[in-house]
Formats: structure tokens, C-alpha cells, sequence
């Protein structure tokens, strides 16, 4: 990479939001909205802080139930009532120009003809703004609300997300860019050459086409992922254009950010074509005591029960780990049929550091296993340039400890930090979310086969 290349060179910011913020006890803090899961006032404000800090994105995380395992648990979290994210997305994209906007749709039970016609609407709706999230649904409590009695296993789900997004992608590709004329004079509204039907035949699925939505501003929405298992992995290196990820620690990050890139390359990417962007946790302070002052009275507000059960979701699927000691070790565990690859950054967190299940519980209550950090403008801007500068990461996705508040401290304390620093923009540089990001705008593979052959019939 050249000189000026890397002086160009950005981080990515993206506003992971949560209804009343990332620690599991955030509805509990004094000026958090506890109704803030329902309530469009509040994530319209959310979405405006973002966008005028400049961030590239604002996301929305979703699942399809209400994990009632543990009741006692489960009423004492803000969890349990929120928007349908796309619904939500649609909304928001009137009240905001520029910000890009991510929604988590899985491919476990969901259709590729609704899902890639929605997106491409939102698309239309924001002008050219829209990301997809592509996760395959990993709890029980998902599977029974859509006619199964077991989930699918791990395999078969990435197996059926790969077609899925196969699905997806042509459908996008249904119409050429310039396809509908609308002519009036002549009465053409569209042009018949430049409709493509799909005809789709495969393992999972059987999709004719074409979508009833034009190609979109983007030509396709932005694909995001966010799997680390090795199978996770393989997928976002042939698919996606960005990945949210957890890491612990530094070296963690650094390995997975050159065995991603490495593998982008494999499959005849460009690397800079996929942005990692591992997820960060921070609690700023204008001192260092006075950020720990601010962590510490969020941990106080966890109530053990629901500590222990977030840790059982995480680390073990469907695991109730009430029945172990609470100040006794992290028990082992049977390999999960939910999220691998958490489940082995928690082993190997409590291992490495001998926590207890409090020990553990506590640690994630805020970040879930991504990175914490808690501290000034200064020190937290510090931990970002050195991921972004040593091959950690392209950009990151900001987990407020709680919101409002602690989305505005991000923005108004550390973001003016980098960007005196020269690691982040001052002014959008462009109108859509690729733009922004510095991703391609991808070609028609119909165009693209028509160009080809007629390149081979010139020659």
C-alpha cells in the first residue's frame, strides 16, 4: 500500500443500537428511556447523533422470539419488546440524509424473494443507504415459532444461507440499471430486453423472479456478516462486504483480520473490499476515574439472576447454569448448536483469566464479548488507532452503554479525538452507504455477461 493510499485510509464507524443500550442492566440507569424499545422519538434522536458525528451506519441486531427459558430472568431485561428492524429502518430513513442503514434479517426462516425485495425497497426509500445483515437464526425459541421442533443444524444452516444469498443476489440483478424508461410518448414504460429472470433451482430453494422492485440506487443494498466459525468465515469471504466481530483481545483481532483478508484474496477479491469492524464497548470519562465511576455503577445494577442468565444463552445455547455455583468455575460444556464461535471466546476468556461464573457474567454484561473499554477520549482513541493502524481492524462498531447518553459522550468527546487525529472524516463523502464506505457499486451479471460477449464477438 502506498503512502498516500494510507493516508487516505479512514476508520469506519458504525452505531450498534440496543433499545435502551448495550449493558444488559442499561434500562435501570437514571436517564436511560426504559421504554425506549418501542418508542420512534427515541431511535429517530439515536439516528440524528450518529449522522452528525459523521458515523458511516447505524444497526439493529434482531431475533424472531421471546427467549421466555427463564422468566425470572427475562422480566427483569429490556429485551423482550422492540421494533421489527426493516419497519423501523424505513421509518428512520425519512428523518436522516446520509447515515447508512443496517438491519439483521436471517436466512434461517425468512424467504430470499421477500427478504431481497424489502431491502431493495429500503434502498429506493433512503437513496441508495441500505445494508443487510445476513445471520443464520441459532436459538430453539426462534425455530418453534416457524413449525420446527429442533433447529437446524449448524451446517445446514450455513449450507442454506449460502444459497440463500445466491437467491438474493440475482434477484437484485433482476433489471438493468436503465431498464425502466417510462416513455410516454412511445408507451414503453420498460425496456423487455433488459428484464432477467432467474430461475433458480437449487438444494433449499426454488425462486423464478424476476423482483418486482427496480435495481437499486446501490445496485445492491450492502451485504454485512457477522459469523467467526470457521464456516462463517468461508461465507463472508465469498459474500460479504463487511463483518462485525467480537475479539478479547489484540492478537485476536490482528488474526482474524489477516486470515479474513487473506481469504477475501482467495476467492478473487480485492481486500480492501471487505471492512472488518469489531464491535467496541466504551464507557468515556473526561478522567479515567471518572469513566471506572460510571462503569461501576452500571455492573451495580445487575441483578445476579440475570447475569447468570445471559451467560447461559452465550455461552451454552440452551445451558441453565443456576445449577453450578456462582462464585465456582465455568463448567465445561458440550460444543453448542447456537453460536460457535462465542461460545469459544468465553471458554477461552474464563480459562485464560480463571474467572468464575460471576467473574464471567460481569465481564459481559456490558460488551457481550467484544472489547470493553473504559476510559478518557484520549486512551479509548488510542486502543482504536492502534486496531485500525496494526492490521485489527477497518472500523468499528460502537455498543453504547446506555442511550441516549452514552452515544452522545461517544460522539461529542471521542469522535472530535479522531478526527483531530486525522483517522476519521469530517464530511460524508458521498450520498449512498458504499460510497461512503468505499465499496464498489456491483455490475449487472447480466450487463456483465452481455459486455463480455459482445468483447468476444468484437475480438
Amino acid at each position: 500500500m502506498s503512502d498516500n493510499n494510507k493516508q487516505k485510509r479512514q476508520i469506519k464507524l458504525g452505531a450498534f443500537l440496543m433499545e435502551t443500550g448495550h449493558h444488559i442492566a442499561a434500562w435501570r440507569h437514571p436517564d436511560a428511556l426504559a421504554s425506549g424499545g418501542l418508542d420512534f422519538a427515541h431511535y429517530a434522536e439515536l439516528a440524528q447523533i450518529a449522522e452528525r458525528a459523521k458515523f458511516d451506519t447505524i444497526f439493529f441486531a434482531d431475533s424472531v422470539s421471546v427467549r421466555d427459558d427463564n422468566l425470572a430472568s427475562l422480566s427483569r431485561t429490556a429485551r423482550a419488546d422492540h421494533f421489527e428492524p426493516l419497519t423501523l429502518l424505513s421509518a428512520l430513513s425519512v428523518v436522516t440524509k446520509q447515515i447508512g442503514l443496517i438491519a439483521t434479517v436471517s436466512t434461517t426462516f425468512n424467504e430470499p424473494y421477500n427478504l431481497a425485495r424489502k431491502f431493495a425497497s429500503l434502498d429506493h426509500l433512503s437513496g441508495g443507504r441500505a445494508g443487510w445483515n445476513l445471520v443464520t437464526s441459532n436459538t430453539e425459541s426462534e425455530a418453534h415459532n416457524f413449525n420446527f421442533e429442533k433447529h437446524l443444524d449448524h451446517e445446514v444452516r450455513y449450507e442454506r444461507a449460502r444459497e440463500f444469498y445466491d437467491v438474493v443476489a440475482g434477484l437484485w440483478d433482476s433489471w438493468d440499471d436503465d431498464a425502466f424508461v417510462r416513455d410516454k410518448a412511445s408507451g414503453v414504460y420498460f425496456d423487455a430486453d433488459k428484464l432477467h429472470v432467474l430461475n433458480h433451482h437449487g438444494k433449499h430453494f426454488r425462486v423464478r423472479g424476476p423482483l418486482n422492485v427496480a435495481r437499486s440506487p446501490q445496485g445492491w443494498p450492502v451485504v454485512v456478516q457477522a459469523g467467526a466459525s470457521e464456516t462463517g468465515r468461508e461465507l463472508a469471504a465469498q459474500t460479504a462486504e463487511v463483518i462485525f466481530v467480537a475479539h478479547q483481545t489484540f492478537a485476536e483481532a490482528q488474526s482474524f483480520y489477516r486470515d479474513l483478508k487473506a481469504r477475501v484474496a482467495r476467492y478473487g477479491r480485492h481486500p480492501d473490499h471487505l471492512k472488518i469492524m469489531p464491535g467496541i464497548f466504551p464507557v468515556v470519562g473526561r478522567t479515567q476515574a471518572e469513566a471506572e465511576e460510571k462503569f461501576d455503577a452500571l455492573q451495580s445494577l445487575i441483578q445476579p439472576t440475570v447475569g447468570v442468565s445471559l451467560l447461559s444463552k452465550m455461552i451454552g445455547g440452551d445451558v441453565d447454569l443456576s445449577q453450578y455455583p456462582v462464585d465456582g468455575p465455568v463448567p465445561e460444556l458440550p460444543e453448542t448448536n447456537g453460536g460457535k464461535s462465542r461460545q469459544r471466546l468465553l471458554f477461552d476468556l474464563a480459562r485464560r483469566e480463571n474467572l468464575t461464573i460471576r467473574d464471567l457474567y460481569l465481564r459481559i454484561a456490558g460488551a457481550r464479548g467484544h472489547q470493553q473499554v473504559v476510559g478518557t477520549p484520549q486512551s479509548i482513541a488510542d486502543q482504536l488507532q492502534q486496531w485500525f493502524e496494526e492490521e485489527g481492524a477497518d472500523g468499528f462498531n460502537i455498543m453504547s452503554p446506555w442511550l441516549p447518553g452514552g452515544l452522545a459522550e461517544f460522539a461529542t468527546l471521542v469522535v472530535p479525538e479522531l478526527q483531530r487525529r486525522g483517522l476519521f472524516r469530517t464530511e460524508y463523502e458521498g450520498r449512498t452507504l458504499r460510497e461512503n464506505l468505499g465499496l464498489p457499486r456491483p455490475v449487472n451479471r447480466y450487463a456483465q455477461s452481455n459486455h463480455v460477449a459482445a468483447a468476444a464477438l468484437a475480438g
